[in-house]
């Protein structure tokens, strides 16, 4: 259990600003070298860019990977922090990834994962009471508003909506099963 959530953080930690199929492949290609903190910290850093490339900003996720990775091993015995104020103190870790990690690693459900199509889709769908600018602002609106027994999904259901149909620009409004009760899609 303990490698399955390491490798749940470095998973998260690789997917931002990253397709998922280039994610997945990265994860394969470093499974492949025994992913687990001891092979991460034994590996020099131009062998891990060579991994993990061509993910979204490879370099400063080398150096991310590199020191969670050391944290890890130094203050939690190589496991990853089991709450959300310790998740987003490690490097490049922020409270999306950190409430996923609950998630997925501890299967404990500590708050809406709100990444920029969560942002996006419920700030068009005014699930929101006033309009957000910011990931973290959503967040804490949607969690005073939807029921915490529907928190763990939310995620999942807008991110696939929100890459195939209801997209950042030039959103899909006529093929969505949505538009007779979005606002955004009657512009």
């Amino acid at each position: 259990p303990q490698v399955m959530r390491y490798q749940v953080l470095l998973s998260l930690m690789l997917s931002s600003q990253t397709k998922d199929q280039v994610t997945s492949a990265a994860m394969l290609r470093l499974r492949q070298r025994g992913l687990t903190v001891d092979s991460v910290l034994q590996m020099d850093d131009a062998t891990l860019g060579q991994i993990i490339y061509p993910v979204g900003f490879w370099r400063n996720k080398v150096k991310y990977i590199k020191q969670t990775t050391a944290i890890l091993k130094q203050k939690y015995g190589g496991d990853i922090p089991s709450t959300v104020e310790e998740l987003v103190k490690l490097p490049g870790v922020g409270p999306k990834m950190a409430h996923l990690a609950m998630n997925i690693a501890w299967n404990s459900v500590s708050g809406i994962a709100v990444d920029t199509h969560v942002h996006r889709i419920t700030n068009r769908l005014k699930w929101v009471k006033k309009e957000t600018r910011y990931p973290e602002e959503t967040r804490v609106a949607l969690e005073d508003w939807l029921p915490r027994d529907l928190w763990r999904e939310i995620n999942w259901l807008l991110v696939g909506f929100g890459q195939q149909i209801c997209l950042p620009v030039n959103p899909r409004c006529k093929e969505c099963l949505n538009q007779d009760i979005c606002p955004a899609a009657k512009k």
